[in-house]
């Protein structure tokens, strides 16, 4: 999750963006940089590692200038040194960058074709090289932006500083959240509120797809027609405000409208998009091609996460994996051959069971794996390696992003044990890989079905039971659902595996009965189709969660359909993640619950 700030001020900036790139350390970065126009030339300081590097650079070689960028990188596409290091700039514009531009190599390509030579391995540049070379063309800065933003796909926040304009910075919004701060005489960019706080209290957070021209005295919001808009200011509180809502009702909310960026940023600290390999940047304890099976253990959403694992490590990597949950496996004493691996995977690193079950484990002498969202958690300490999720502070009680990126994770541990015993080919890693940088975007996507959720929520909320229905890494998502509709409605929900209705749930079924139905159009969607239409005849109320192809398929009547946008199985629990959070959302919220905060639940379990 980079950190973006831009201000157009009256006074040097250096100093100011890099207190505001303080704030957003808390999202994690291995370089940084800021860039600045002295009379009207760009120039840039930038520094691998913490802040402290780039303000000793700044301590020895000051930057001029009352306008500027400022960037602290996770690093994406190429190593996180200074090379890679934002702001990227040209003799004519400079630019920070948050999220992938995932089709990065065909405009390389294109550039490299017409004689541009890149100077980083990074993904970013694309977009620099395409502004430049438009100016260079004649046109103005903002004609400019507006021709090479449409040619970019993926989930990406941008803020562009140009040569001889002192009184201009241009942002974007594509997936990734860019807010803007209103001053007197002063104007700002930033990643969120958090880093404008200091300057301001007037805030307006960009919608998808809109970009903006700001000057000193004004802000033009415009949407991706280029039509300018109005987007609604928040007076926050200008204060100590970590857990800031944004525009948002719920935090929960927020928090599934963060899943492009923080599952795109998982994903590349495990991923090096530009060969397509999957690189763990840790060294585990033992080899993937000497084991004989790998045991997970978790509990609640991210026991739904490691059953999603299971499927992968089977199918990818032809590791047979053993799940259990951890109040089950810490006292059926299961037997364990020394020297195998156990990976245990929990939100906060702290799950009293999960934790008594790592310690039975490492009794067994097995080499310990977790995947957490605390990296400084009793979990995470007491583990021989830590794969972090990268997911950021998650204040809704109801796991959301952290879930996605915990399948992010494991799906990135399934190709990394696949190549290793080789069950994989390195054409089909490429493949993978390749689904994995259109998540992001994907889950952007996704998000637009909101509208449609919502109104299906409508009818959940006035039902007293629902089923969920899902095959294959589907099933796990459909045991999500459920989980998520009880958790924030109350209302009783079950999920089952879609081939199991015949075995007892097709009793419950009559016309009073909402059933979803997770059925992406996969190798398993005709036998799901087939359960649809048992519901069908004994009056089921059916809503399917599917893409355009299976919407087109069912050839059912009297059904409710959401259709997400078409993606690859192996991503598609990410991507489905997304609508099934949204319902049970919208479900509880129309009910009048808490969302953030339901009856009874606790966002860590430390006892048992």
């Amino acid at each position: 999750m980079c950190g973006i700030v831009g201000i157009l001020g009256t006074s040097l900036v250096a100093p100011q963006i890099v207190e505001a790139l303080k704030r957003l350390e808390y999202r994690g970065y291995d370089s940084a940089g800021v860039a600045t126009l002295n009379n009207g030339v760009i120039e840039r300081r930038r520094a691998e590692g913490k802040l402290r590097n780039l303000e000793a650079k700044l301590q020895e070689t000051p930057l001029a200038g009352s306008v500027g960028i400022g960037h602290t990188r996770w690093a994406t596409h190429g190593k996180p040194n200074e090379r890679n290091a934002h702001p990227h700039a040209t003799d004519k514009v400079a630019v920070v960058h948050n999220g992938i531009i995932e089709n990065f190599r065909e405009l390389k390509s294109e550039l490299e074709e017409q004689g541009v030579v890149f100077e980083t391995e990074t993904d970013t540049e694309v977009v620099l090289q395409l502004v430049s070379k438009e100016i260079s063309n004649g046109r103005k800065p903002v004609d400019a932006v507006a021709t090479v933003l449409p040619r970019l796909h993926g989930a990406f926040a941008l803020a562009f500083l140009f040569a001889g304009e002192d009184d201009l910075l241009i942002g974007a919004r594509h997936g990734a959240p860019l807010a803007v701060g209103y001053g007197e005489g002063e104007n700002y960019l930033g990643s969120d509120a958090l880093a404008l706080a200091p300057f301001t209290a007037n805030i307006a957070y960009l919608d998808e797809g809109d970009w903006v021209i700001v000057t000193r005295e004004s802000v033009d919001i415009r949407d991706a027609s280029g039509k300018s808009v109005d987007r609604q200011k928040y007076t926050i509180n200008t204060g100590s405000f970590l857990a800031d809502k944004g525009n948002y009702r719920h935090f929960m909310l927020k928090e599934i409208n963060e899943q492009s960026e923080v599952v795109g940023r998982t994903f590349s600290h495990y991923v090096d998009f530009a060969s397509g390999r999957v690189n763990l940047p840790v060294e585990l304890p033992f080899k993937f091609q000497n084991l004989k099976r790998l045991s997970i253990v978790a509990c609640g959403t991210a026991y739904y996460a490691g059953l999603v694992g299971k499927y992968w490590f089977e199918k990818i990597a032809r590791l047979p994996v053993e799940i259990d949950i951890a109040s089950e496996f810490r006292y059926r004493e299961m037997p364990l051959e020394e020297g195998e691996a156990a990976l245990f995977v929990s939100q906060s690193g702290e799950t009293a069971d999960t934790l008594a079950s790592l310690r039975y484990c490492k009794a067994q002498k097995q080499h310990i794996i977790s995947v957490v969202n605390v990296a400084t958690s009793t979990i995470a300490r007491e583990s021989d390696v830590v794969i972090p999720t990268l997911a950021g502070p998650e204040i809704g009680v109801a796991s959301t992003k952290a879930f996605t990126c915990q399948l992010s994770v494991l799906l990135c541990l399934a190709i990394a044990a696949g190549r290793a015993r080789g069950t994989l080919s390195e054409d089909e890693e490429k493949s993978l890989v390749d689904s994995i940088i259109s998540t992001p975007g994907l889950i952007s996507e996704t998000l637009k079905c909101e509208q449609d959720v919502e109104k299906l929520a409508r009818d959940i909320a006035k039902s007293r039971d629902v089923l969920y229905l899902g095959r294959g890494t589907s099933y796990p998502l459909a045991l999500e659902g459920a989980l998520k509709l009880k958790e924030l409605s109350y209302i009783h929900a079950e999920g089952y595996a879609a081939g199991e209705l015949k075995h007892g749930p097709i009793a419950l079924i009559d016309e009073t009965l909402p059933v979803v139905v997770i059925a992406p159009s996969d190798s398993a969607y005709e036998k799901t189709v087939s359960n649809m239409q048992e519901v069908a005849a004994r009056g089921g109320r059916i809503i399917l969660l599917t893409d355009q192809t299976g919407s087109q398929a069912s050839g059912l009547d009297n059904i409710s359909s959401v259709v997400v946008p078409d993606c690859a199985s192996v991503i598609a629990p990410i991507v489905y993640a997304i609508p099934i959070q949204l319902l049970a959302y919208h479900t509880a919220v129309l009910m009048g619950k808490d969302a953030d905060q339901p009856r009874n639940l606790a966002k860590s379990v430390t006892v048992e």
